[in-house]
């Protein structure tokens, strides 16, 4: 079992607090902008698409930057908890991700985004770079 200093378990903290609001910004900035009719092209929603992707490309770096499955779960679990009220309906009749193509995009495909990131991210054997910096190769 590996032993952390302070220091070194507080910066963890601290990544993973920011990787956090990471996915809550991009959440509520996707969530109100996924379906913007300035940018749609046809029938395809492209807004929705390139937010699902995104949310791919950050959710999979934070988990192969801090080598953890971790990084990339809180990533998509900040995501997730400002998406799934986003999709409700509220009693005045308002919802912020409607029906519809591009909302259904959004919201499905960032689901199967938050979870292949999380399957394609490596297992937290070897460390967090930011914690322990990269390895050293040795010359011989």
């Amino acid at each position: 079992m590996e032993h952390r200093s302070q220091a070194e378990s507080a910066l963890g903290g601290a990544a993973y607090g920011m990787l956090f609001v990471l996915g809550v910004v991009m959440g509520v900035v996707g969530g109100f902008t996924h379906s913007d009719p300035a940018s749609q092209t046809g029938p395809v929603p492209v807004p929705a698409i390139g937010w699902v992707l995104a949310l791919l490309v950050v959710c999979l770096g934070a988990g192969r930057l801090m080598r953890s499955r971790l990084a990339a779960f809180v990533t998509a679990l900040g995501w997730l908890l400002v998406t799934m009220p986003f999709a409700l309906k509220l009693g005045a009749g308002d919802l912020v991700i409607a029906d519809g193509p591009p909302g259904y995009v959004y919201l499905y495909g960032g689901l199967v985004a938050a979870v292949a990131s999380y399957l394609l991210s490596p297992t937290s054997r070897g460390g967090s770079w930011l914690l322990h910096g990269y390895p050293q190769k040795n010359s011989m």
